[in-house]
């Protein structure tokens, strides 16, 4: 569901991690189950999982109580409406969202304040068309 990159733009051998700081591992485990809709694929120790995204992309949790919801990332994923409904049917809700040029960016908050983006190509323009023009910002 996720944007695959063309394997020849990509730098060979190379895995992605993105890391977010929280108080609460547990916690934090729960909502990205809900978020992601898969478990941690591992848990290289006490204080870290790990998610798999994408194929050599991970998105890791890690208790940093001093540093817990000052995190930031985004995915971009193929089809952001059905993915949005699926993430619904978790129990989970965007907080804000954004648009740019025919693209949109839904905004959540995990348990500790960290900010996931999820974006994808802004399919509710007019009788589907992708919006262009200048960015704008709603409140859902």
């Amino acid at each position: 569901m996720l944007r695959r990159v063309d394997a020849s733009a990509t730098v060979a051998g190379v895995d992605l991690f993105a890391g977010l700081p929280v108080a609460d591992r547990s916690r934090a485990v729960r909502w990205y189950e809900r978020f992601l809709g898969a478990p941690p694929a591992f848990f290289p120790n006490d204080t870290e999982a790990v998610f798999q995204v994408v194929e050599h992309g991970y998105l890791y949790v890690e208790v940093r109580p001093e540093r817990a919801g000052q995190g930031f990332v985004t995915v971009f994923v193929d089809d952001l409406r059905t993915w949005l409904r699926d993430v619904a049917a978790r129990g989970l809700a965007p907080v804000h969202e954004e648009r740019y040029d025919g693209v949109r960016k839904v905004l959540f908050r995990d348990p500790d304040g960290n900010e996931v983006g999820v974006g994808g190509l802004d399919q509710d323009g007019p009788d589907g068309t992708v919006r262009t023009g200048g960015a704008h910002r709603t409140q859902p």
